[in-house]
């Protein structure tokens, strides 16, 4: 399906006043740019962006979608990993002083495909239960993981206690942490934002012996990018990976995006990159998300 540039222009809902769980068929709009600016002309610049949502995630379709790049002459390579994510690369050999990448996409939501359906195999993945260096655990993480161990329940019912653990341990606090912050770090300063959330449940997940996942994506109404987490759990002879929202306490509905899925931030970074120069870039993001139509 090619991208409609009306779709684009064509005003939002108020998400607020739908009820977005009750919805048969929900068709979002996705737009997104990444800006850099330098103070003098770089060369080999080499960037990875993680922003075009999945194919096919649970109840989500993307049904059209555009990648652009405006500022340098870039080419491209485009890719799913093992994850089923959507990694772009991109290569300019120069950049004068400034380049953007923007990403816009129709997504729809249809009701009764809600379940994010995995195979049996995936309880057992080592990559959904070892922690990385951003969710390794230490004693503080450890000892809020010995209560939630003994605990009874089936894992979907202590999935949610951690979500409520979680974000009741921490306050949102924008600034307070960086991209670089370990779990560990994020529930001993006690604050931190959607992806310090999201490592904090992970970690706790792993220790209890919960196969769990970083998802990157938006949520309505909020301003930047958001984070959250998938648990998965047994469903007959499969799996399902079921999302909480650690952040806002609650579980992921149809309020949310889903672009990419991962162990980590690192994993799913939505863009990152290299390039030779001695000037410092400046990055400018903006975003706008919502609901185009409901039915």
């Amino acid at each position: 399906m090619m991208l409609d540039a009306q779709l684009l222009s064509a005003p939002l809902m108020d998400h607020r006043g739908l009820d977005l769980e009750a919805a048969a068929r929900l068709t979002y709009v996705l737009e997104q740019s990444f800006r850099y600016d330098y103070e003098a002309p770089v060369a080999a610049l080499r960037q990875r962006l993680v922003v075009v949502p999945k194919p096919r995630h649970g109840s989500q379709y993307r049904r059209a979608h555009q990648l652009s790049v405006t500022g340098a002459d870039a080419s491209r390579r485009v890719r799913r990993d093992s994850r089923g994510n959507v990694i772009a690369w991109l290569h300019a050999e120069h950049v004068a002083r400034s380049v953007e990448f923007r990403i816009a996409a129709v997504l729809e939501r249809v009701a009764g495909r809600e379940r994010v359906m995995l195979p049996a195999g995936a309880l057992d993945r080592p990559d959904l239960l070892r922690p990385t260096a951003l969710t390794a655990a230490d004693e503080r993480l450890r000892d809020l993981a010995a209560g939630l161990t003994a605990s009874s329940g089936t894992p979907l019912e202590r999935a949610g206690r951690i979500c409520s653990l979680v974000h009741a341990a921490l306050t949102y606090d924008d600034g307070a942490t960086s991209v670089a912050t370990t779990a560990a770090q994020a529930l001993a300063g006690g604050r931190g934002v959607c992806q310090d959330y999201a490592h904090v449940m992970l970690a706790l997940c792993h220790l209890v012996g919960l196969p769990a996942r970083y998802v990157s994506g938006h949520l309505l109404g909020q301003g930047g990018t958001h984070a959250w987490v998938e648990v998965v759990v047994p469903s007959g002879h499969e799996a399902t990976a079921c999302a909480f929202d650690p952040c806002n306490g609650r579980r992921a509905g149809n309020g949310y995006v889903t672009i990419a899925t991962g162990r980590d931030y690192r994993d799913v970074a939505p863009t990152s990159g290299t390039y030779l120069g001695a000037s410092p870039s400046r990055l400018t993001t903006c975003r706008r998300v919502g609901v185009l139509a409901a039915a």
